[in-house]
């Protein structure tokens, strides 16, 4: 019973910290501690590349989509990389043929979206 106790203090504690945390920072330090928390806990993403409207490319698999940052003045680069799986056939799915690959999509000109697999219980 004690444990139970300690375990809900603790969770409450947390809780409170990150209420504070979210009132305290600015939104791009919310994003980042966001991003933190979402890289460690991982995610089954999805990207979908766009051209005239229609899904082009498609990426599954995905741990986290990173912003690539200069070697030496640590600015942010105007585009997004990660590692996923080629969706070749654009049915949703991983199949037997299809590899797992790196990527990078720019900031600019290439429309995409990036989202949690629905079918991540999969």
């Amino acid at each position: 019973m004690r444990q139970h106790k300690l375990r809900v203090i603790g969770f409450l504690g947390l809780a409170l910290t990150a209420g504070g945390i979210s009132t305290a920072c600015t939104q791009e330090t919310q994003n980042r501690i966001s991003r933190s928390i979402q890289n460690w806990t991982g995610t089954n993403g999805v990207l979908e590349i766009y051209d005239g409207g229609k899904v082009v490319k498609r990426f599954l698999k995905i741990d986290k989509l990173s912003t690539a940052y200069g070697t030496g003045d640590q600015v942010t680069r105007p585009y997004r990389f990660g590692y996923g799986v080629l969706d070749e056939n654009l049915n949703g799915q991983q199949d037997e043929n299809e590899k797992k690959v790196y990527f990078e999509v720019s900031d600019y000109a290439t429309p995409y979206v990036f989202y949690s697999s629905p079918h991540s219980g999969r």
